[in-house]
């Protein structure tokens, strides 16, 4: 299941694309909270919210590279 199927699963109303990315956005540690991530409170920079998840094993580093392939980033 993705992030994304994860949060529009939720029982809330709900969010069309753009409005899930402006929440991911505006606090993206409970957005990844609410699809099933532990993220500690507070944390916001993604860059150390990407190294938590890598290195509590929540996201394989193999599934990361290839998602940076998929944005052109790599």
């Amino acid at each position: 299941m993705s992030l994304f199927d994860s949060l529009n699963s939720q029982p809330q109303q709900p969010m069309n694309p753009m409005q899930r990315l402006q929440a991911l956005k505006q606090n993206p540690s409970g957005m990844l909270q609410q699809a099933g991530f532990n993220v500690p409170q507070g944390m916001t920079n993604p860059q150390q919210i990407i190294q938590h998840l890598i290195q509590s094993g929540q996201v394989p580093q193999n599934r990361y590279t290839q998602v940076l392939q998929m944005l052109g980033r790599r």
